[in-house]
């Protein structure tokens, strides 16, 4: 039986010159597989209109459903626990057309026909693609989740970066997803958001807590590369990425929490992705202009008296 299969990503016109790049790096390896946008707020038409026009992406059918996440997450958490909230919409991805599915994030390019990684669902039902594991649980649980056994260490062993994952649909129901958001609320203390983390504890605690059947594909046979675009090593060959560590080419690079701009790590490797359309206008981001040592200087003392201020 042929199973439906396709690719979910989140966005609005914020994005766009990421959305562009990810999506050219896609098609360039597969022309077929259906994407489906889920919007990130209101401000997503532009970016829509030239998604579905260049790569065939439609919108999310269901956005009552997107709605009443939001909802929900505001009802449990409050308006102000969460960085950006609206991160916590691709969680709609269990609710899609497809029975198995890939979320990516914007800020990654793919160097491969990337669907394919959902072959190891047929073992598995929940997969991802990192080493986020090596770092400790940091940006993700407190030790806290380890004091009071919600976790062992070798269950924590298993986090992982919400950019890149897949699974099969309906595997969390809507009802259960809010139980667990329910949970999460009641127990703040077990998760670290030092770094404004928003939707990476949450979804590591539901994963963790829900779907036992989990692989993390750089565990394979052989081992795997980084994808990390912090990490230094990485060697160019054309317009594909090396890893020498294992000697084999980057899956993807994903630039989780740095900011894709002129002098960035890669940029030469996005700026490719992001131009190859013809059709498309070159991106147009700017070189960011370097504060200098007195400016960081008084930001950081105004940051410093923000914090004394009195909270109302």
């Amino acid at each position: 039986m042929l199973i439906n299969r396709g690719i979910y990503i989140i966005a609005n016109d914020k994005v766009t010159d990421q959305a562009i790049a990810l999506l050219n790096s896609i098609r360039l390896h597969d022309a077929d597989t259906p994407i489906v946008m889920i919007p990130y707020d209101d401000n997503y038409y532009n970016i829509a209109d030239t998604l579905s026009q260049n790569y065939g992406v439609k919108i999310y059918e269901d956005l009552d459903i997107i709605d009443r996440l939001s909802q929900k997450l505001h009802e449990i958490f409050g308006g102000q626990f969460f960085a950006r909230p609206n991160q916590f919409r691709k969680q709609a991805c269990w609710f899609g057309v497809f029975d198995e599915f890939l979320y990516i994030d914007t800020d990654i390019v793919v160097f491969e026909k990337i669907i394919d990684n959902l072959n190891y669902l047929k073992t598995a039902d929940f997969i991802c693609c990192d080493y986020q594991h090596l770092g400790g649980i940091k940006n993700v649980f407190s030790p806290k989740v380890i004091e009071d056994q919600v976790f062992s260490e070798y269950e924590v062993k298993a986090i992982f970066n919400g950019g890149f994952w897949g699974s099969k649909k309906n595997l969390i129901s809507e009802t259960e997803l809010y139980e667990i958001l329910s949970e999460c609320a009641a127990n703040t203390e077990y998760f670290d958001f030092s770094e404004k983390t928003s939707d990476q504890p949450i979804i590591n605690y539901m994963i963790l807590k829900r779907i036992p059947h989990r692989f993390n594909i750089v565990r394979r046979e052989g081992k795997a590369p980084g994808n990390w675009a912090g990490t230094p090593h990485f060697q160019n060959q054309g317009n594909l990425l090396f890893d020498p560590t294992v000697n084999q080419p980057l899956q993807y690079l994903h630039w989780a929490g740095i900011r894709i701009e002129p002098g960035c790590p890669y940029w030469k490797t996005w700026e490719h992705y992001r131009n190859l359309n013809p059709v498309l206008p070159t991106t147009a981001i700017q070189v960011p202009v370097r504060k200098s040592k007195w400016q960081q200087t008084l930001d950081h003392i105004k940051n410093q008296l923000r914090q004394l201020q009195p909270k109302s």
